[in-house]
């Protein structure tokens, strides 16, 4: 059966830097914590991961924020650990801790084991979600899938889970580089496989999520991060249904390499929040759309300074096309709904009022 037709394209046509009536909007951790509804659904799951793999609950927490939000799209719920998951490492959540797993990689014999998961069997309640939301969304926005970087994922299967010093896996990176070479070309091509896998299922538009690539020096991050980035874009689905799957990258703490970003043949960058997007634009110029780049702390502040930072950002954009208002990185847990609201109707209203 045919999917309708979109209702609300703002999004897609601001990622391939088309005319819109306004800003669009959406919101990284847009369906998260901050949002009671989203609590109660967790607890109904038992855990995160149960959340996460639970087609029907995953489906629910995606379309929560599109509730109570005039929001231009919806990102779908899951989490960028999917991949390692999939790949047999033990992937755990513990209570204040964060992401773990039973078994991370520390030698080239643990990686020469791994192998890139298929998405039709080992990922396969993430394409049903997708699946899913697209038909609960009826067209009235576009489904964004994801996936993180090969940096960012491999920075958690040999650290074994988060991390501040990096020890192992930069100590990989200087000592073997080799082995770390090959873990990278593994999850490049299971990233790809991944997110074609998320377009055929209905994904819209796709992002991937360069966590950690701003903790690498100038070379590393081009040979270790933004090579494997680079693969992905080329091997990715980029029509379906008739339509351009925009594609986006972000790099955090990445704004030093936002031109070389620009070279991968990607469709937009987003920003976190130590650019001005002015800067960001002279730069990179006409090759692609940005987005950002509010510091989601902003969030904490009364509505009336919300709206001023929001007005100040679309200023300093201008009158181009080509812009898609989000925050810096994912909003905190302890954001009050209400703040966000107010971000979102200034957006709309000083986007719509710039292009007058």
């Amino acid at each position: 059966m045919a999917l309708p037709q979109l209702k609300n394209d703002r999004l897609i046509r601001a990622l391939l830097r088309q005319p819109t009536d306004t800003t669009p909007v959406w919101i990284m951790r847009q369906a998260g914590r901050y949002l009671p509804e989203y609590r109660a659904t967790r607890k109904q799951a038992g855990s995160f991961l149960d959340l996460c793999k639970n087609t029907e609950l995953a489906c629910e927490v995606t379309l929560q924020p599109l509730r109570r939000f005039a929001l231009d799209a919806a990102i779908l719920f899951s989490d960028i650990l999917t991949i390692p998951d999939a790949m047999g490492l033990g992937l755990y959540f513990a209570e204040g801790e964060g992401p773990k797993f039973e078994r991370p990689l520390r030698s080239a014999a643990d990686i020469s084991r791994l192998g890139a998961p298929d998405p039709a069997e080992n990922l396969r309640y993430v394409t049903d979600a997708v699946s899913l939301v697209r038909r609960e969304l009826d067209g009235k926005v576009p489904l964004i899938g994801f996936s993180g970087s090969p940096w960012t994922l491999s920075t958690y299967m040999v650290e074994g889970g988060s991390s501040k010093e990096y020890r192992y896996i930069k100590g990989m990176m200087y000592e073997n580089p080799t082995a770390l070479h090959q873990l990278l070309s593994t999850l490049a091509q299971a990233v790809t496989v991944y997110l074609n896998a998320q377009i055929e299922a209905g994904a819209q538009a796709v992002m991937i999520f360069d966590t950690w690539g701003g903790v690498l020096t100038p070379q590393t991050y081009r040979d270790f991060s933004l090579n494997y980035m680079q693969q992905i874009v080329a091997g990715l689905h980029r029509q379906h249904e008739g339509r351009k799957i925009p594609v986006t990258l972000f790099t955090k703490g990445g704004a030093q390499w936002l031109e070389d970003m620009a070279d991968t043949g990607c469709d937009a960058l987003g920003l976190d929040w130590t650019i001005d997007i002015d800067e960001a634009r002279t730069r990179v110029g006409n090759r692609v759309a940005l987005q950002g780049n509010l510091d989601p702390c902003v969030l904490y502040a009364d509505p009336d300074s919300i709206r001023e930072k929001a007005r100040e950002i679309i200023s300093r954009f201008g009158n181009h096309p080509g812009h898609v208002f989000n925050l810096g990185h994912g909003i905190h847990p302890a954001i009050n709904p209400d703040h966000l609201g107010a971000l979102i109707d200034a957006v709309h209203e000083f986007g719509f009022d710039i292009r007058k």
